[in-house]
């Protein structure tokens, strides 16, 4: 069967359930799959534990999910622009781990490579480090952080062909690479598929073999943050 499914409600029929980890692509509502995770919110999951960046802005991007409590954790680096999450989070409705963001993209990017744990110096000696093994080396203090396997992921692109070889586009390539690696199935969502051989193969980002499903669709793009001054 190819990878091609006419919508995201088809790309992710069979792969959800309750209680999964997800991991999802995209900074803030950069390079976000934006139409996988409407599809999300309409199936009606529950108790998701979704790792990303951060969790988009209160009515677009992962904020849907948070908006109809379909999400219990959050695996994360970034609250700020999302108030209902920092709600959630504040009143103890919604469980996060905070994360650095070159530690989430390591643990992404390790679990995808067959890593189960790393060490890192960013975060010892703060709460980052509670509760996790620390060693030694050459005098410092290092802290164990496991790689990230996703039970699915959830990934935006700018071209792919038709086998799953993908381009993202400048910034939105963000976290877009790790999550896909990290999931056990990946789908992902493009604004334009081509058939095989139509990508410079040096200029593919994610190689079509961690790639198990994807669409193509109408993405809104909106800004996340508009600053303008005064004509």
């Amino acid at each position: 069967m190819g990878k091609v499914y006419g919508s995201a409600e088809q790309a992710l029929d069979g792969l959800v359930r309750d209680g999964m980890l997800i991991a999802a692509g995209g900074f803030g509502l950069c390079g976000i799959p934006e139409l996988l995770i409407a599809a999300l919110r309409n199936s009606g999951v529950k108790n998701l534990t979704v790792a990303s960046n951060n969790a988009g802005v209160d009515d677009f991007g992962l904020g849907l999910l948070l908006q109809t409590r379909q999400i219990k954790k959050m695996i994360s680096s970034y609250v700020g622009e999302n108030a209902e999450f920092m709600r959630q989070y504040l009143s103890g409705e919604l469980e996060l781990e905070f994360n650095p963001q070159g530690t989430l993209a390591e643990r992404m990017r390790a679990g995808g490579a067959g890593i189960p744990g790393f060490y890192t110096k960013t975060g010892v000696g703060t709460v980052i480090a509670e509760g996790k093994d620390v060693k030694t080396f050459d005098g410092q203090d290092y802290i164990l952080e496991r790689g990230i396997v996703a039970d699915l992921a959830i990934v935006k692109a700018w071209r792919a062909d038709t086998t799953g070889n993908a381009v993202f586009r400048k910034t939105a390539r963000n976290f877009n690479v790790p999550a896909a690696m990290c999931g056990k199935v990946c789908v992902m969502e493009v604004e334009e598929i081509v058939e095989p051989g139509q990508l410079d193969p040096d200029t593919i980002h994610l190689p079509g073999i961690y790639v198990h499903r994807l669409i193509q669709g109408q993405h809104e793009k909106r800004i996340e943050q508009r600053t303008v001054r005064a004509a």
